[in-house]
């Protein structure tokens, strides 16, 4: 702890943590007296109007983004506060960061490695403070909120980013292309000795040699290091079944969270989740040294993890095959050596059920199942090319916002492409996190001559950003642009019929349309039940005819070209 510059958590009694002026005032001090040290800037507004700002600390006093790329320097960002009812990475990066511009060691220890961060992600949240929200958690006395002032989880948009914040992260990560992020966190679930767990980028979907890297050599740096450090650390307790003991199951992290999102631009990250149930003091001191841990490993692998995303690019750039969805193999486990506390059964004394405990006087310790397996499941032959109508301009912003490469048709014609039928959708019943997401997506690949009009756009995957591209434009990706809902029109067809007038066009229709009766047959046939229906018989007929057909009902507008 350094006696100047003392932050909110340091001055206090180790169970606070600091409030969003304090915490701005104090990284706006720090830049004022160390210029060639911090340079610390606003770089957009919340929903609520409120400033959002981020922080870059450089060993040689430079801090232009262009320079810093142009030298190949390694990147190293730590996100803050994107749960602000989980604060302990807010008041950790303050002491860190300051402890870096008054100490010339520990920045000399950065070498030619940046430090980028953001002090506070969800500045609404941090605002609505209170101390009950988190119904589970040890402290700190007051904290922030979950939701932002849209009543939105950040970390589940940064796929769709509904919240502006998310639009500056998209463009943060964009323009600044970290190549390692850890984003921190505290968690619910199970109880167990551990203080730091932690979520990674899942291996198997980060993929090729940066997967392999990050599994085989950065992760057990990282648990032997937090180990020395005195804090051991041990996979996100994801369980098997309802306790620990039954084994975990790796994190598949997709893209509305913010490892998965950076794993669409081949950024290793890291989210470290701290128990709620221990002290906030523990979890402080674990966080500061799970962040400096990983940043240290950054600082001394940095050229060879650049080297690797570069490969891993360079790879997407002529890939005959997209992976777009992984699912766990059960089948295929390793073991983890796990301390975790006796889990009990017993009567609840509220209703006629058994509740669950842990018994924290009876900790045991052994080998564990470990489900980290996550074989691709679904995979596309990669076009040439993507075509984005230009009345898309939502899915197009946000292709623009992740810098993924575009031009614009100059002149109409005319081009053979794939497309995709929406064959079936299976969507939430409830809305999720502000949209009815699509858990479950049929599509039936066909094709077809298709006009482009001037002004559409043209994505070609020999590009570096083909992975986002890919994974947001696929309708199977894990959360494609189509699953959150921003081609919903197409499934809607726009046209109706007057039962008395259709019902004797339907009769011609069947009559003169010999697909559409043997499809009809079939249908009779499996649904008997409906046959005493009349809007559902003349439904059938009048979607799967032909003669009043809408070309655009179930087609998916983005469209591939070989």
């Amino acid at each position: 702890m350094h006696p100047e510059m003392l932050t909110p958590y340091e001055k206090g009694n180790r169970n606070q943590t600091t409030l969003w002026t304090d915490c701005i005032a104090f990284y706006e001090e720090l830049a004022r007296r160390f210029p060639q040290v911090l340079r610390f800037e606003q770089i957009g507004v919340s929903d609520g109007g409120i400033p959002i700002h981020h922080g870059v600390v450089s060993a040689d006093g430079v801090f232009d983004r262009d320079a810093i790329k142009r030298a190949g320097r390694t990147v190293f960002f730590n996100n803050n506060g994107i749960h602000p009812g989980e604060p302990e990475g807010i008041d950790a990066c303050m002491a860190m960061v300051r402890d870096l511009c008054f100490q010339p060691e520990r920045l000399a220890a950065l070498g030619d490695t940046v430090l980028l961060f953001v002090p506070v992600y969800n500045v609404d949240g941090c605002l609505n403070r209170g101390n009950t929200s988190r119904v589970n958690q040890d402290g700190p006395e007051q904290f922030g909120f979950r939701g932002n002032s849209r009543h939105l989880d950040l970390n589940r948009d940064f796929i769709k980013c509904d919240s502006l914040n998310a639009q500056v992260f998209n463009k943060l990560v964009t323009s600044w292309d970290p190549d390692v992020m850890v984003d921190t966190h505290t968690s619910n679930g199970a109880d167990y000795t551990y203080t730091m767990t932690l979520i990674h980028t899942q291996a198997d979907k980060l993929g090729g040699g940066l997967g392999s890297f990050l599994r085989n050599t950065m992760l057990p740096h990282i648990y032997a290091d937090m180990e020395q450090r005195g804090w051991p650390t041990c996979p996100y307790v994801n369980p098997m079944t309802d306790i620990p003991d039954d084994g975990l199951v790796e994190f598949l992290e997709v893209p509305r969270f913010s490892t998965g999102f950076t794993a669409l631009h081949h950024i290793i990250g890291f989210m470290p989740e701290t128990h709620m149930l221990k002290p906030f003091a523990d979890r402080y001191d674990s966080m500061r040294a799970l962040v400096e841990s990983v940043m240290a490993f950054t600082v001394a692998n940095g050229a060879h993890i650049k080297q690797l995303r570069a490969a891993a690019r360079a790879e997407g750039r002529t890939r005959a095959e997209w992976p777009v969805m992984w699912q766990l193999d059960e089948s295929n486990t390793s073991t983890f050596r796990f301390k975790g506390y006796a889990a009990k059964r017993h009567a609840s004394v509220i209703g006629n059920y058994t509740r669950l405990s842990y018994d924290r006087s009876q900790p045991w310790e052994r080998d564990i199942t470990y489900y980290n397996s996550f074989p691709v499941s679904a995979s596309v032959r990669a076009p040439k090319m993507y075509v984005v109508p230009q009345q898309w301009r939502e899915v197009i912003e946000r292709l623009q916002w992740n810098g993924v490469q575009m031009t614009r048709v100059e002149q109409a014609t005319v081009v053979d492409a794939q497309y995709y039928h929406i064959a079936s959708v299976t969507s939430r019943p409830t809305a999720y996190e502000g949209h009815m997401f699509h858990d479950d997506v049929q599509v039936e690949a066909r094709h077809g001559a298709f006009q482009l009009a001037v002004g559409d756009y043209l994505v070609p995957l020999d590009q570096d950003n083909a992975r986002y591209a890919v994974e947001t434009l696929e309708p199977l990706g894990h959360d494609s642009f189509f699953r959150w809902g921003f081609f919903n029109s197409v499934l809607e067809k726009k046209e109706a019929f007057s039962d008395y007038v259709f019902e004797d066009l339907a009769l011609e229709m069947l009559e003169s349309e010999p697909e559409l009766k043997t499809r009809f047959e079939a249908w009779k046939q499996a649904n008997p039940e409906l046959l005493g229906n009349q809007d559902a018989v003349l439904t059938f007929i009048f979607h799967h005819g032909k003669r009043h057909a809408e070309p655009e009902w179930r087609r998916y507008p983005v469209l591939s070209v070989f």
